[in-house]
């Protein structure tokens, strides 16, 4: 098709223009052949005329559809031009805020005059790895793929950054050697990568300043080479520098300043150290106020100081050495202040005692004569004589710059030569990456010899860029098998003939400065009469004789001639730098030094008394002069080439940095400057020679998806490449314009434009024609609706009409029927009205007669019962003092007889027989109570034994008892109130007939006033209901008000709750989250300081032979982290080698890393405390509580015994008295036998006194008893004691107490015996004897006590009186203790309680908000420091268990000795040797399997081994039980703590663990290895708190297993190793499993094309196609899908935990949806609608994963809310405001910076998508601007969410696991 056919109607097409340098316009009318004006629209509405050349005919250029506005590589345009470069860079700047564009190879960067948020650590590691054509172009991109063709190609690779002061170089260059240190690392000890980065500072703050486009402008160009070694790490770099423009340290235009350091030097004068330089502001010194521009906005020279030296620090620059330097620079100063008088025309002189000059000598060591003298004289040489010369003012002030500047450059090039001495290293370097730092095309008003060298530079790089890229085409073509045909560029090799041939510029400058009056206007004549009007490049300007014109390959540039010899020099006073040279300050001899210098910035310091070594070389006669002599344009040619033949031995890559304004305004573009550079920058010719060829490619598979629309469904064949050439045959007729290759087709610029034009008419024609049948369906749709509409209206009003004929029927109907009955019920009720009238009647008549019968027959009876009662009063009456008469009778004649009869027996008593008797009685009696007490003896066991027996049946019968006697205490009472009721009925008979009469008068006055209030009453009863109605209404208003207060409150409260409760979980998980960071710190540190190890065994060659003991006596508390004797041997041979050889090694970075790891474990330590605290809070408080609640029960516990031991005595006589009552209840008596002074009444009252009496003596027998056995107890426990320690215990008062217990014991058995006599057993004594015996006189008690029973009775009760005495004052203290405690308690509670009151108040007074908040605030605090003392109660506590866990194994210890020593001296030496030893056989007693293996201890290394490092998980999983290493491990941990061995439990834990690390390390890539051991590593810590004996983990845990439980060992901290070690193992599975992953997600999420035909395939550019890596094979959803089923499935093998699984599967779906979303944030081209929608079923794929996993609860869905959402973003409407609205309300899980970049990079597919906004992406701003965010960019793909490891307790019994023979653990043996 040619080219003038698209020029139709409504085409678009670029014009130029003077102020935008080109306008889009629209064509109104078609363009014919030979019309010399096109008609044209402008954009904004505006018609006009463009006249075409009448010579060229030449058409404007087409503009490029919408749809490719934007790309990423401009060589995806379809029409390759300029105005197309610039529309699309400034569409990519201004609308989508992205700085950097594809133009092939060459990458475009616009300073952007502001920091973005683009260049931090989590975008350098979304382009780590990736494709250069897979992201959105960046600075990264470049270095990526230049460091991953270096390791691909082993070929040295070059950057090359290039542009205008102000462009962005220097920070384009520093970003891209911040990717290589980050990404690549260092591979030695020095951190070379910090060291890389730290000579930015250094070389910006003396070789850069301040420039009117640019506020940091590179002065000097500068080639960085970045070694690496074989691993592809740093190891080093070197720099090289270009030109430095020594003219502006005297010398600066205005607006502009000195290199930085000078200020950063005024700056900081204030400093103690930098006084001696004696400076001041920059405004008082010549070199740093000529600009008048002294300060930049926004830098504070002072803290850039700072930076400066900390860099010259990190690169080993001593603190002397800095000195030095700031010596020389601030000498620099002073010597631009030194001022310089004319003495004469011909002579000039320095005023004596110039104080600049002073300062100035004194800093650079020389005598001030000498300077003077020289600054003002020179020294002319002849072949016979030297003459001394003064020179003018002039040329000595002259004379006096360029010795300024000589100084500066030679400290120049020392800084420079000492900073690559610092980043070179001494490992052999493998290959480097260049970065070339050098300044762009420059043309000014003025332009001198600077311009002319760096415009020199610029055209050989640019000769150097054109071939390159000509080459890259031509390889493209020949590797594509497509007809190469020469193409035309432009080659500016002549004009760098014209500057560098022979008779060119450069060597005629030279020739003209060797002629002794050589001058700039001598050269400017030789240069006319050489090359004008015989070069075409070179021009005279037409109004000066000492100015010439250069046609470059960007722009003409003039220069002006002057300067140029003297600036070609660089000449310098010999004897100015010969008295520099005789200075006593080191280090400025050092600068002026030819040779190189022994000494280095790290060695001793200036002004020692160690002096320079400086080795001499021999070199031939007349080379030091002859390179003396060499001038700045020779020099800078020659390093020129030998830069250019370094990156032509390199693999270039390209950066063109562009200014968009001169203002350094934020994102303004101007067309103009723009255009203007890309010119100068090589862009443009780099889109002419594509746009020459065949500018846009396409693979077949592309070309097929993107234009399957234009094909039929006959035209697609099988074969891709034969389906695209039968399509393009017939779309495209003219064969030249695209050539097939192999994989791809290459079409002419205009083509891929002319096809999307093809393709969407086709979609329009579709769109009408869908369109066209939806309006027409909407319509029928419409229609039919509307004609169902009338026939339902016509049905429901003939309904209606049918309903009212109805309905009039019915009401006739019912009127009839209304009047029948009403009738009916009017007659009915007058003949009821009329009934009962008649009955009411008759019922009054009736019940008239029946109360006149009633109260007559009433009358009689009360008249009987009178009678009765007191005819019954007066003979009882009479009976009662007759039987008083003739009892007191009876007890007159019954005294009488008594005191007749105690005559007689005190008259016997006296006689003689009546002793012998006695005497008699007396011996028998001895003979008895001696059996008596030998049958008491034998009987005291079985005393005891029915105690005890007896004391538990007597609780039971006690509360038996006491309820019976409950019962019949309230049917006494009951008695007693129904003998008092008839006298109280009595009196209210009386009451009552009073009342009756009273009641009958007041009637008749009720009945009269009754009425008349009546009416009153009615109608207060209706105000009242009205009153009631209102406020019933009140109240349920304030019900309803209460209630919704309440209800707000509760919300509120829940509101606050829920908030705290996840402010808390979120503290926690940061926590954990720091803490499992920390541990994975300490693990690299660990790989660490084990590759620094391994490193040092092979340095060292000569092992020093034996090996060295380790303190085997380290506790298992002491670390966490103890290495095994097999993990130790290379540090102890490492070390005694170290001794042995005294190799000069670097020890700093052990010692750091020792630092850091101490460091780390304090901080791990804290951590874990803080995390103790947070977690076990909860459990601190409910055990407080269960403590709380044990007291009380203990309190009441210790209550009810002692109530019980005061009851128990009761017991027996309580029975007695219950079976009494009984019978005497049973029997049937009258009601009147059970009152008051009845003989029942008087039997009980005396029972009961007896009883009570009965009960004191019991009372103070059992309290003897109970102390006597507690006195036997304590005796024998001593006594026990005794005999089992070795050592003589003291003597203790028990011993004497033991003693009299027999005859205390003998004691209490006799006064029992005798309290069981008959006296005591008898019946209840009556009142008067009672009396009687306490009124008679004493008896004499040595009768009593002839046979001495009174004497022992007497004894023994002393005796325990005593003892009761001790104990009661043991009581008493004890009780007092009590006490006081229970006082403090009640003093805490009552000052708590007036707390809480007093906050009470003050709640009271806030609002609801705040009185939530501060009761919240108080809880926390009272409960925080409940949870401090709890923590000082259990620390207390754990120190004393710890300590009488010690003083238990010594006394052990010692008891075992004893008991060995005992056996040993019971057996004599004779028993020993005369008794023969027979074989007996012993049979085996049969032992149920105890749950525990045993081992040797030298078999512990071949149990780690079988175990451990060989075991095969495969195997294990598939054949065996889950979790059996875990098991076998405990199983042979519980029998070394049965054996009570902790020298076997150190050991085993210890080699447990480092065999696990090892298999890690070994084999930490295997993701079944690592899950394996992760179930196990799990298993076996739950095993460890199964079987721990704590009750929190035992009350899961079977009787059985509870006896299984460790007995003598607390292992709670290796239980926090262990659990450290599962962190460090599933942090490792993450690692191994997001490797896995990471290949599949981006093409499986992203890439492919789930539902196919949805998303087109968009053109790409050249990038895409030459991506540094080959496709390896495509992965889809199905690939991620299957890999996510291998690691379930492998997990639930293993037996991993159900809440570890979902940990994990929530980890991974987190790395999914980050990296996901990470690459759409980064990738243009996946910014579309078609492209959310795929992935939106991809995450509905993942959901429905997790629903057949049942792993919804996981909490991985919520991981994948920021990539649903911004799928849901790329697919809502996005223009109006409510869109904006909905926007931000949905994508809530997103920040700021996310949407808005989702929303930049918004790209339409097709042409009937439309881009955002500009102001509905500023509108999205403005809403999220009240957002606390992170500004961060990407999500963080290595974060790792906090691991826990809930308690899961096995069901399966340690005694029925069975051991396989294949493990090979034949060595165990099961106990």
């Amino acid at each position: 098709m040619a080219a003038s056919e698209l020029y139709t109607k409504h085409a678009r097409v670029w014009i130029p223009d003077a102020e935008e340098v080109w306008k889009s316009a629209e064509l109104l009318k078609d363009y014919k052949q030979g019309d010399a004006l096109l008609q044209l629209r402008l954009d904004d509405g505006t018609d006009v005329e463009h006249k075409l050349d009448p010579k060229t005919k030449n058409l404007p250029h087409l503009r490029n559809p919408d749809i490719l506005v934007g790309e990423n590589d401009l060589t995806a345009l379809s029409y390759l031009h300029e105005p197309a470069i610039l529309h699309n860079l400034k569409v990519r700047f201004m609308d989508s805020k992205l700085i950097y564009t594809y133009c092939g190879i060459v990458l475009v960067a616009i300073n952007p005059y502001e920091t973005l948020p683009i260049y931090g650590a989590d975008i350098i590691n979304a382009y780590s790895g990736q494709n250069m054509g897979d992201m959105d172009p960046h600075i990264f991109a470049v270095a990526e793929e230049s460091y991953k063709q270096m390791a691909r190609d082993e070929r040295n690779q070059s950057i090359i950054v290039s542009g205008e002061s102000g462009a962005g170089k220097t920070v384009s260059a520093k970003y891209a050697m911040r990717y290589f240190a980050t990404v690549s690392g260092s591979a030695s000890e020095t951190n070379v990568e910090e060291k890389v980065l730290a000579s930015n500072p250094i070389m910006e703050s003396i070789g850069n300043a301040k420039t009117t486009r640019n506020d940091n402008s590179s002065r000097f160009g500068k080639y960085i080479e970045i070694g690496f070694d074989k691993k592809y790490q740093i190891i080093g770099a070197n720099m090289r520098t270009y030109l430095l423009e020594k003219s502006r340290v005297v010398f600066q235009a205005d607006d502009e300043r000195n290199y930085h350091i000078f200020y950063q030097l005024c700056a900081s004068a204030q400093l103690p150290e930098l006084k001696v330089l004696k400076l001041g502001q920059a405004t008082n010194f010549h070199y740093t106020k000529q600009g008048r521009s002294p300060v930049i906005d926004g830098v504070d020279d002072a803290k850039e100081m700072v930076n400066t030296r900390h860099a010259c620090t990190l690169l080993g620059i001593s603190e002397p050495y800095q000195m030095g330097i700031f010596r020389i620079l601030a000498a620099i100063l002073h010597l631009g202040n030194v001022e310089i008088k004319d003495r004469d025309s011909d002579s000039s002189i320095v005023p004596p005692n110039n104080a600049h000059l002073t300062v100035f000598c004194d800093l650079m060591g020389v005598t001030y004569q000498d300077m003077s003298q020289w600054l003002c004289h020179k020294k002319l040489k002849t072949a016979a004589e030297t003459y001394i010369k003064p020179i003018p003012k002039l040329q000595a002030v002259n004379a006096r710059d360029a010795l300024a500047k000589h100084i500066y450059a030679k400290l120049f090039d020392w800084i420079v030569d000492h900073v690559n001495k610092a980043l070179r290293s001494t490992v052999s370097q493998n290959s480097f990456i260049g970065v070339l730092d050098i300044y762009g095309f420059e043309t000014f008003e003025i332009n001198s010899f600077e311009q002319f060298c760096i415009n020199y530079a610029n055209e050989k790089l640019q000769q150097q860029f054109n071939m390159h890229v000509f080459k890259l085409e031509q390889e493209e073509y020949m590797k594509e098998q497509i007809p190469w045909t020469l193409i035309d560029f432009y080659d500016n090799q002549p004009c760098i003939n014209l500057i560098e041939a022979k008779m060119g510029i450069l060597d005629l400058l030279d020739e003209e400065c060797r002629m002794p009056k050589g001058s700039d206007d001598t050269w400017a004549q030789k240069l006319y009469n050489t090359h004008l009007n015989k070069c075409a490049l070179f021009h005279k300007p037409r109004l000066s004789n000492k100015a010439f014109i250069i046609q470059h390959f960007a722009d003409k540039v003039e220069y002006q001639c002057d300067g140029f010899l003297e600036k070609n020099k660089d000449t310098v006073n010999e004897e100015q730098i010969t008295v520099l040279k005789t200075s006593k300050f080191e280090l400025l001899v050092e600068l002026f030094q030819d040779e190189e210098k022994a000494t280095t910035p790290t060695g001793p310091p200036p002004g020692g008394r160690t002096r320079l070594s400086i080795k001499q070389t021999k070199t031939r006669p007349g080379q030091t002069s002859r390179d003396h002599k060499k001038t700045v344009g020779l020099q800078f040619r020659n390093s020129l080439q030998l830069l250019m033949d370094t990156l032509n031995a390199t693999t270039p890559h390209y950066v063109r940095c562009i200014k968009p304004n001169d203002n350094k305004h934020p994102f303004t573009f101007d067309p103009s400057r723009a255009v203007q550079q890309l010119r100068a920058c090589g862009v443009l010719e780099t889109i002419r020679i594509s746009a020459a060829g065949f500018p846009s490619r396409w693979t077949y598979q592309e070309f097929f998806s993107r234009y399957r629309v234009l094909m039929k469904q006959k035209d697609v064949l099988n074969d891709r490449r034969l389906t695209c050439r039968n399509v393009l045959e017939k779309l495209i007729k003219d064969q030249d314009k695209y050539q097939f290759g192999k994989t791809k087709i290459f079409f002419r610029a205009g083509q891929v434009a002319y096809l999307e034009k093809l393709r969407a008419d086709k979609l329009r024609v579709a769109c009408i024609r869908i369109q066209k049948t939806i309006r027409s369906w909407l319509l029928r749709k419409k229609y039919l609706h509307m004609r169902s509409a009338a026939i339902t209206i016509q049905r429901y009003v003939r309904g209606y009409q049918a309903r009212c004929l109805a309905k009039f029927l019915r009401r006739t109907q019912a009127a009839i029927t209304i009047q029948k009955f009403q009738r009916m019920y009017r007659e009915r009720k007058r003949y009821r009205r009329m009934q009962a009238a008649s009955l009411v009647v008759q019922c009054m008549l009736r019940a008239y007669m029946a109360r006149q019968k009633y109260q007559a027959m009433l009358r009689e009876h009360k008249t009987i019962i009178i009678q009765k009662r007191v005819r019954g009063w007066l003979a009882r009456l009479y009976y009662k003092r007759s039987l008083e008469a003739v009892v007191y009778l009876q007890c007159c004649i019954r005294r009488m007889r008594a005191r007749r009869e105690l005559k007689k027996l005190k008259i016997e008593a006296r006689s003689v027989e009546h002793f012998k008797k006695l005497n008699i009685g007396m011996e028998n009696k001895i003979m008895q109570l001696q059996r008596k007490v030998d049958e008491q003896q034998k009987d005291k066991k079985a005393m005891t034994e029915r105690l005890n027996s007896l004391a538990n049946s007597y609780s039971v019968e006690s509360e038996k008892l006491r309820n019976e006697v409950e019962r019949l205490r309230l049917t006494e009472e009951e008695a007693r109130n129904n003998s008092n009721r008839i006298t109280t009925l009595l009196e209210e008979l009386a009451r009552l007939k009073k009342e009756l009469c009273d009641t009958q008068r007041d009637k008749r006055i009720i009945e009269e006033w009754a009425d008349k209030y009546k009416l009153e009453t009615e109608q207060l009863v209706a105000e009242l209901k009205e009153q009631n109605s209102l406020l019933k209404i009140e109240k349920d208003d304030l019900n309803r008000l209460i209630q919704e207060q309440n209800q707000e409150m509760t919300e509120k409260m829940e509101k606050a709750l829920a908030e705290e409760t996840k402010q808390l979980e979120c503290e926690l998980n940061e926590e954990r989250s720091r803490y499992q960071n920390l541990l994975t710190e300490h693990r690299r540190l660990e790989d660490r300081h084990d590759d620094l190890k391994e490193e040092m065994t092979l340095m060292v060659n000569i092992p020093k032979p034996g090996h060295r003991r380790t303190d085997s006596t380290h506790s298992s508390n002491e670390s966490e982290y103890t290495y095994n004797s097999e993990f130790a041997e290379p540090e102890e041979n490492a070390r005694g080698a170290e001794d042995v050889t005294k190799a000069p090694l670097d020890m700093s970075l052990f010692l750091k890393l020792q630092k850091r790891v101490t460091e780390l474990e304090q901080e791990k330590q804290s951590l874990q405390n803080e995390l103790d605290k947070k977690e076990e809070q909860a459990y601190r408080a409910r055990a407080r509580e269960e403590d709380e609640q044990n007291r009380a029960r203990g309190a009441e516990l210790e209550y009810e015994s002692l109530k019980r031991q005061e009851l128990d005595s009761e017991n027996k006589k309580l029975k007695n008295d219950l079976n009494e009552l009984r019978k005497a209840l049973s029997e049937k008596s009258p009601p009147g036998v059970t009152a008051p002074g009845s003989p029942a009444y008087k039997v009980i009252m005396e029972q009961l006194n007896s009883s009570n009496e009965e009960l004191e003596v019991r009372k103070e027998e059992v309290l003897i008893l109970r102390s006597q056995l507690v006195s036997q107890k304590e005796a024998v426990h001593q006594k026990e004691n005794k005999q089992t320690m070795t050592e003589a215990m003291p003597c203790m008062e028990d011993v004497r107490k033991m003693k009299d217990a027999g005859e205390i014991t003998q004691a209490y058995i006799a006064l029992k015996e005798s309290n069981r006599s008959p006296k005591f057993t008898s019946k209840p004594v009556a009142v008067s004897d009672l009396m009687s015996r306490i009124r008679s006189p004493p008896q004499d008690y040595h009768a009593l006590n002839e046979d001495g029973e009174l004497w022992l009775v007497y004894e023994g009760l002393k005796e325990t009186n005593r003892l009761l005495e001790s104990q009661l004052q043991t009581l008493r203290k004890s009780h007092e203790n009590e006490t006081e405690v229970l006082r403090e308690e009640l003093q805490s509670v009552k000052e708590d309680n007036n707390r809480q009151q007093q906050l009470l108040a003050q709640n009271l007074q806030l609002p609801p908000e705040a009185r939530i908040e501060a009761s919240l605030q108080h809880e926390i605090t009272r409960l925080t420091n409940e949870n401090l003392d709890l923590m000082e109660q259990l620390e207390k506590q754990d120190k004393t268990v710890r300590k009488l866990k010690k003083q238990l194994k010594v006394f052990a210890k010692k008891i075992g000795e004893l008991e060995v020593s005992s056996q040993m001296e019971n057996v004599s030496p004779g028993q020993i040797i005369d008794e023969p030893i027979h074989p007996v056989n012993i049979p085996r007693k049969e032992k149920d399997f105890q749950g525990m293996l045993e081992y040797k201890k030298e078999d512990e290394s071949k149990l780690v081994k079988n175990l451990i490092l060989e075991l095969k998980p495969r195997g294990v999983a598939v054949n065996l039980i889950p979790g059996l290493p875990a098991y076998i491990l405990f199983m042979c941990l519980r029998h070394a703590d049965y054996v009570n061995d902790d020298q076997k439990v150190r050991t085993l834990l210890t080699s447990t663990i480092n065999g696990i690390k090892k298999i890690l390390k070994k084999r930490g890539d295997d993701y079944e290895t690592v899950s394996f051991w992760l179930s196990n590593t799990c298993r076996f810590l739950h095993c460890l708190k199964q079987y721990s004996g704590e009750e929190s983990f035992m009350k899961h845990n079977t009787p059985r297993q509870n006896e299984h439980c460790l007995s003598n060992f607390d292992l709670a901290e290796y239980r926090q190793v262990l659990s450290d070690l599962a962190i460090q193992i599933y942090q490792q599975l993450v690692k191994v499993m997001e490797n896995i992953l990471q290949p599949m997600i981006v093409s499986g999420m992203l890439e492919h094309e789930t539902i196919q035909g949805v998303s087109g395939v968009k053109p790409t550019g050249l990038r895409k196609r030459t991506s540094s890596i080959a496709d390896e094979g495509t992965y889809t959803l199905d690939s991620i899908l299957r890999q996510l089923n291998s690691f379930h499935s492998t997990m639930c093998q293993h037996g991993t935990d159900p809440e570890l699984i979902k940990q994990v599967v929530k980890q991974m779906f987190y790395i999914i949806g980050a990296v996901t979303l990470n690459n759409l944030l980064l990738r243009k081209d996946m910014c579309s609608w078609s492209k959310g929608m795929q992935i939106r079923y991809n995450v509905s794929q993942l959901e429905e994963w997790l629903r057949d996993k049942n792993l919804m609860t996981s909490g991985a869905k919520e991981t994948l809310e920021p990539l649903i959402q911004a799928a849901q973003l790329l697919q809502v409407k996005k223009k109006t405001d409510e869109d904006a609205e909905a926007i931000c309300s949905m994508c809530n899980a997103l920040s700021t910076a996310q949407i808005v970049k989702v929303l930049n990079l918004y790209t339409p597919v097709n042409e009937f998508e439309e881009r955002v906004s500009v102001a509905f992406i500023r509108t999205i701003q403005i809403r999220l601007r009240d957002r606390k965010e992170s500004p961060q960019l990407l999500m963080d793909t290595k974060n790792i969410y906090p691991v826990t490891f809930p308690f899961n307790p096995s069901s399966l019994a340690l005694e029925t696991i069975q051991i396989p023979s294949s493990l090979n653990l034949l060595f165990l043996t099961r106990v």
